[in-house]
């Protein structure tokens, strides 16, 4: 507060009477630090040149996306990057990973909830019956072991289990080939916030199923060729009656030797099943062959392999528990009226339970792994490549005419992030070459 013209301004205790002009000073005012020339006389210090007499902004920040945010430092804030559909167009985080797959079922739910029960139901009939058999067996033998102990039950009830199972794996293998497939569609679509009829996707995925069921075949081969070699061992040296009279200290450095080889396989296990993840939505959504897909698998996850495979492992984690807590009353009550009730209709009965809650299981975390696996391969393509950006520019041009979607399908086609799409002009009469805005090699130079 002041009295009047050419009266001091009021200061607070404790504080010097020589003060710096505000922000926002009239033009032409300085201050100089005591002991500049010019300044107080009985201040002392060193001499110091005056400070600029340009006035200073009048708001402390030149604009509000250089302020300071909560929880952060002083420094640029990039806009908000825009969500026409079920995640943000940029790099994702595992939230965003996990409320994308969620908003994925729930804004699809007949192509995804309701087309995941058709194919589990299918592939759970022959299990469930199987079990319903199995466990009907063990119900004779508990209630009357003398008589089921010397009848056929129990071989027929493990042998209806053993077919039941192997028919219901390879309905499952065919099940859940085309059904990755359908669903990668889905989510190709669902990026933008559109929707698509399970026929569509279908007409979409099926050129791609041939090429997912190879995948799936080579995958499994590759996996799983170390443990078959190691069983080929086992049972040849068994046949050759090199385990005949052994004695403790040779069996003993065997099972040593095969729990070493346990100890070796899981790693090599869990790193290429890392590495060849993201190979499916490679071959449903830019049409490359198993190899090349598996090739670009590999090319996405190098470098953030450990990432990607903490998302698989807690996703995966995150998705049995939720399927099983859902399955286990039906799952627990087909077990029992199996065992305790060995009529046909109790078979019958236990046969469906049992089928519900596989059905249960199976349509929550199919559409849950395609969902994560997705949204995995579009995190690292935009971490990688740059392909938020490309996204963004699809967006602009989608909101701008209504948001049409057509041609979102083909969007994710490298070409389109190389330039040779219709965001950039096809090359050669394009702005750019035949590499696109960023040259061979993306945006950030070569990958290592």
């Amino acid at each position: 507060m002041t009295d009047g013209p050419g009266s001091t301004p009021d200061v607070p205790s404790g504080w010097a009477a020589e003060q710096p002009p505000p922000y926002g000073g009239a033009a032409g005012s300085s201050w100089t630090s005591p002991g500049a020339p010019g300044g107080p006389a009985d201040a002392p210090g060193p001499s110091q040149s005056a400070y600029p007499s340009a006035p200073y902004p009048s708001a402390p920040y030149p604009s509000a996306q250089y302020a300071p945010q909560a929880g952060g430092p002083y420094g640029y804030r990039p806009p908000d990057a825009p969500r026409p559909g079920v995640i943000p167009l940029r790099p994702l985080a595992l939230g965003d990973i996990l409320d994308g797959t969620i908003k994925l079922i729930r804004s699809n739910p007949k192509a995804t909830l309701g087309l995941s029960a058709i194919v589990a139901a299918i592939t759970a009939i022959p299990t469930a019956v199987g079990q319903a058999f199995s466990f009907g067996a063990i119900g004779e033998f508990v209630t009357d072991p003398y008589t089921a102990g010397t009848a056929d039950d129990p071989l027929a009830g493990g042998a209806s289990q053993l077919i039941g199972g192997v028919l219901g794996y390879v309905m499952t293998f065919v099940g859940t080939t085309i059904l990755t497939g359908v669903l990668t569609r889905v989510l190709g679509r669902a990026v933008f916030g559109g929707r698509i009829t399970v026929g569509e996707a279908w007409r979409l995925a099926r050129p791609r199923v041939p090429a997912l069921f190879g995948l799936v075949l080579l995958q499994a081969l590759i996996l799983l060729l170390p443990l078959l070699a190691l069983i080929a061992v086992l049972v040849g040296v068994t046949a050759a009656g090199a385990f005949d009279g052994a004695d403790s200290a040779t069996v003993g450095a065997v099972v040593v030797a095969v729990l070493l080889f346990f100890v070796a396989y899981v790693p090599y296990l869990l790193f290429l099943y890392t590495r060849l993840s993201l190979a499916a939505p490679a071959i449903v959504l830019e049409g490359r062959g198993v190899t090349d897909a598996m090739s670009r698998s590999w090319r996405l996850v190098k470098g953030d392999s450990w990432r990607v495979l903490g998302i698989l492992l807690l996703t995966s984690l995150l998705g049995g528990i939720i399927s099983s807590v859902l399955a286990i009353p039906f799952t627990f009550g087909g077990t029992l009226l199996g065992m305790l009730n060995g009529t046909a209709a109790g078979t019958a009965a236990a046969a469906f339970l049992l089928a519900v809650g596989q059905v249960i299981a199976s349509m929550i975390a199919y559409p849950f792994q395609a969902g994560v696996t997705g949204l995995l391969y579009a995190d690292r393509r935009m971490r990688a490549e740059a392909f938020d950006l490309v996204l963004q520019t699809a967006a602009a041009r989608d909101q701008a005419q209504g948001w049409v979607h057509a041609g979102v399908d083909d969007l994710w086609h490298p070409s389109y992030a190389l330039g040779a799409g219709p965001y950039y002009g096809t090359p050669p009469n394009g702005p750019y070459d035949q590499h696109g805005p960023y040259g061979p090699y993306g945006p950030y130079g070569p990958q290592s």
